[in-house]
């Protein structure tokens, strides 16, 4: 018997995690992505409902005020944030969410998680997955690759990414994207093993 999951993916910029969880999601019509709730206004042809939730900032601060969300945080000026209901609602239908958040938001999501019944949807599917680099020197390269960053701005990501691999064994399971094909059949496979379990 199958039942749906929570996905948390996190991983340091540079390690592929968009990559890989976009692959995923192409592969597995059973994953979705979960759709976020934001404050900033529309970008292009995004739409309310489909890209984000739009939100005004009044509204989102309500919202977390009466606890809606399983986590939330100010990126830029704007919020950002998963609601429970948006999830609860995914999963009610038999189908998993995946979340493509940072450490701090997946440790948000484990103490919300820590309060709800544990027969919770939720709780019951809940699974992390953190995505590391084959090493920080592939990290360096990956992000010197790109060609989007200043020098300066690339230090403090390899900075930050260090402090984020070692929050790597809060997570259930690790994932070393040094093959894309390999780490997304990787993931594929501990989908599958914890619906089935």
């Amino acid at each position: 018997m199958k039942h749906p999951l929570l996905i948390v993916v996190s991983a340091p910029s540079g390690a592929g995690k968009s990559t890989l969880c976009d692959r995923v999601l192409a592969d597995d019509t059973d994953v979705i992505y979960s759709v976020s709730c934001t404050t900033r206004a529309p970008r292009g042809s995004e739409q309310d409902g489909v890209d984000y939730n739009f939100l005004s900032p009044d509204d989102f601060e309500s919202r977390v005020q009466a606890g809606d969300f399983l986590e939330y945080a100010t990126v830029h000026g704007n919020s950002y944030g998963t609601l429970k209901e948006t999830v609860r609602s995914v999963m009610a239908v038999g189908k998993s969410v995946m979340m493509d958040i940072d450490v701090q938001g997946a440790c948000q999501v484990r103490d919300a998680l820590k309060k709800m019944p544990s027969d919770d949807a939720m709780v019951v599917g809940f699974v992390d997955i953190f995505i590391k680099a084959p090493s920080m020197e592939a990290l360096r390269d990956r992000l010197e690759g790109r060609g989007e960053d200043e020098q300066d701005v690339i230090e403090k990501r390899l900075e930050n990414a260090a402090e984020e691999m070692a929050c790597a064994d809060a997570y259930k399971y690790t994932v070393i994207n040094d093959n894309l094909n390999m780490a997304c059949e990787q993931i594929i496979n501990i989908i599958e093993e914890e619906t089935r379990s």
